[in-house]
């Protein structure tokens, strides 16, 4: 007899793993019946998993400490067993944006330091002009995405929030936001910043590998109340994304999984847009070759290890950004989000 499971993810190319594990039938050959759930944003999924309309869900790493922590939100501590993926993100600015930073760009603008002093001089200008600064949005208040942008704008001496006012915004909805005027950049993960290019409205100023490297993103998470509880069931399916990822690693398995994330149930767009991105060709756009970044997205077996160190590096970032206060207690609590021994047992 098999464990159903509902288990929540937003349309983005890091819920690879758990796609595979049901195609492929990983999670099947664990005894376990997944259904996977779509949602619309990142709240709505901490919402869903904290009222027990969820079993398990993919979460951003950043965000589940912080709802552990109750920072900004009713305290919902949560639990992983296995991550899901690292870096994935990218900085995309309108086109018009880009250009005249392009103009400004004191060296390389390829190069982060080079594209943010360009983006304060641009941002200066208008300011000159009596004119607004540009606005750029993230994905959730407490994400990856938001410290990269909080590291970006370090770079030119500037804060997100402070200087430059950002708006949080469901990954969905960023390419059309870009495109209508609503906001002047964003950071997201794939494959929005892939479809803003694409539509000729955006170009990247910058990849989240060069600012934050390795960088923890998505993790695999349960109510922590339930996890103990549940520990066979979790060590199963932390045994069936482990075995998806060492799946998908196998280079002609990627067009495979890149056909299974494009249906309707999961992203529902072109398998080779998804394909490209899972190899690390990143269309860059303002006329520029794509890049060729095989860590942009990592999905591997050794990347998916939680622990102190993954909550340590998290922690000293969210503090360093004034996300949260440190501190013994609340560090102590942060770690306890990564389940290591779990994944031990899995592996």
């Amino acid at each position: 007899m098999s464990t159903s499971l509902r288990i929540g993810f937003l349309p983005l190319v890091d819920a690879a793993l758990l796609v595979a594990a049901r195609e492929e039938g990983f999670a099947e050959a664990e005894g376990l019946s997944v259904d996977l759930v779509r949602d619309v944003s990142w709240a709505n999924l901490r919402d869903r998993l904290a009222v027990g309309m969820l079993d398990a869900a993919q979460m951003l790493a950043p965000a589940a400490i912080a709802s552990t922590l109750g920072l900004g939100h009713l305290t919902v501590p949560m639990a992983a067993p296995v991550m899901l993926s690292r870096n994935g993100n990218a900085i995309t600015l309108s086109t018009r944006l880009f250009a005249a930073m392009a103009e400004a760009a004191e060296g390389d603008i390829a190069d982060v330091a080079v594209s943010a002093r360009a983006f304060a001089a641009v941002t200066a200008a208008r300011l000159a002009r009596g004119e607004g600064p540009p606005v750029l949005a993230t994905v959730f208040p407490f994400s990856t995405h938001a410290l990269l942008v909080e590291a970006w704008l370090r770079r030119a001496g500037l804060r997100a929030g402070e200087d430059i006012p950002t708006v949080v915004l469901p990954p969905q909805l960023m390419a059309a936001s870009l495109a209508n005027g609503q906001i002047d950049g964003f950071c997201a993960g794939a494959p929005w910043n892939v479809l803003a290019v694409e539509a000729g409205h955006g170009a990247v100023a910058a990849l989240g590998l060069d600012l934050i490297a390795d960088a923890p993103e998505k993790l695999l998470v349960f109510p922590a109340a339930e996890i103990d509880r549940r520990a066979d069931t979790a060590l199963a399916l932390a045994r069936a994304v482990l075995a998806a990822a060492r799946w998908a690693q196998a280079p002609d398995h990627r067009a495979r999984l890149a056909v299974h994330m494009a249906g309707s149930a999961y992203l529902d767009m072109p398998a080779v847009r998804i394909e490209a991105i899972l190899a690390g060709r990143i269309a860059l756009g303002a006329g520029r070759p794509p890049r060729l970044a095989p860590a942009y997205l990592r999905i591997d077996p050794a990347a998916l290890a939680p622990g102190a160190e993954v909550a340590d590096r998290l922690i000293d970032a969210m503090v360093a950004a004034g996300q949260m206060q440190d501190g013994p207690a609340a560090r102590a609590l942060a770690r306890g989000v990564f389940r290591e021994d779990l994944h031990r047992l899995a592996t």
